[in-house]
């Protein structure tokens, strides 16, 4: 569908800004801020491309698929993991994501998955309860999206390890915009490791269909081929172990931080933990930004952007655009009930967003928050967070009464 060439400068009259990703990485919401009120679309020499970061904006390209492509030159993710449903459009697309979805339902959500993940959050929890301390990122929710997706994707034969190993590779390459040689090299690496795994579930779910990812990719309806699964793989393993630990680690790290607002938690949670998650998700985006590249010339944000404009679309500042969210910085369970950007929206609406909201809002934080008693950051410590294209906490230590 995209036969333009990509166009790697500004377009007329388009403002130059320049960020430093190392200030992008630390904290991108100060400059976003700016970029809302001053240069909503922005032409940003260290990235790229221009970055678009009003809501609106945002809203309005996502609703153009046939204008914003999803299939961008020169993409990190496609150098990072080969051709796949993510930089395709439809009708290719739709193929794709037809063949993977149908495990990652609602309905197959609770009825295949639930019961397992609730096991291993449970595993996971005996082997910290004790302890009374823990890094809640290292020790259980890294570990529980990891197993809970190599279960969904049927890598029956990979580790929880091998899986958040291979995500962060993966992660590390799709958002090498400073073209790290080490970074690609560990990229690399954790293809070709994927790429065995895949091929062994595939030729086991052709014997034997499991209701995993793979499995519904090799029996589906219009054909997929071996290098394709491989790829949306790749692409799964990225996007599926990163979003529920960040989402899981920013929300514990809110609420610990707000003790009335916990209390209010625990004494309603059947209605309060699905609050909990769609303000966290608007609030520190797991995701900050994917890219888009244009098909035509197209007027946005007041500019016209030539076709082959390479665009971000920062959601992570559309989920603090204030014009949409009063007190946008803040964390608020309170706040009017508006769709955020997080998983993104039209047909490239996150596939896992159903898996990720069951995992963390229904058996993560209740099981954390009762079975760890008289839960606290441990003292002195801060919990850090990184990232502007993935964002979450590196770590978070607690400390408990242990049993």
């Amino acid at each position: 569908m995209n036969a333009v060439s990509a166009v790697t400068t500004a377009a007329p009259g388009a403002p130059v800004v320049d960020l430093d990703l190392a200030d992008l990485r630390h904290d991108p919401y100060p400059a976003y801020a700016e970029l809302r009120a001053d240069a909503p679309l922005a032409w940003v020499p260290s990235v790229g491309r221009h970055l678009l970061t009003r809501y609106e904006d945002i809203v309005h390209a996502e609703k153009l698929p046939e204008v914003f492509s999803s299939r961008e030159e020169g993409s990190l993710l496609l150098r990072t993991v080969g051709p796949n449903m993510l930089r395709e459009d439809d009708p290719n697309h739709r193929r794709l994501r037809s063949a993977a979805e149908p495990p990652t339902r609602p309905r197959q959500v609770r009825d295949l998955w639930a019961g397992a993940f609730e096991r291993t959050a449970h595993d996971l929890l005996d082997r910290i309860a004790g302890r009374g301390e823990a890094d809640l990122i290292a020790d259980f929710a890294e570990p529980l999206a990891a197993a809970n997706l190599a279960l969904v994707l049927g890598l029956h034969q990979a580790g929880a390890e091998d899986i958040a190993d291979w995500s962060r590779a993966m992660m590390a390459g799709n958002s090498n915009y400073a073209d790290d040689p080490d970074i690609w090299l560990r990229a690399e690496r954790a293809t070709r490791a994927i790429d065995d795994a895949v091929a062994e579930a595939a030729e086991a779910a052709r014997r034997e269909p499991d209701g995993s990812v793979i499995s519904s990719m090799v029996h589906a309806a219009e054909p997929v081929d071996l290098t394709e699964i491989q790829n949306n793989v790749k692409v799964i393993i990225g996007g599926g172990v990163n979003e529920p630990r960040d989402v899981f680690g920013v929300g514990a790290w809110a609420l610990l931080n707000r003790p009335a607002v916990l209390d209010r938690v625990l004494a309603d949670p059947a209605a309060s933990w699905k609050r909990v998650f769609e303000e966290t998700a608007r609030w520190v985006s797991p995701i900050g930004m994917y890219p888009r590249q244009l098909t035509q010339d197209h007027e946005i944000a007041g500019l016209t952007l030539p076709a082959g404009s390479r665009v971000a679309l920062v959601i992570a500042s559309g989920n603090r655009d204030e014009s949409v969210f009063e007190r946008a910085d803040e964390f608020d369970l309170d706040r009017p009930n508006r769709p955020h950007l997080a998983f993104g929206g039209g047909p490239h609406f996150c596939m896992g967003a159903w898996v990720a909201r069951h995992e963390v809002s229904a058996i993560a934080w209740p099981l954390v928050f009762s079975r760890l008693k008289g839960l606290r950051l441990e003292e002195g410590t801060e919990s850090p967070m990184e990232g502007w294209v993935f964002r979450g906490p590196t770590s978070l230590n607690v400390t408990w009464q242990a049993a």
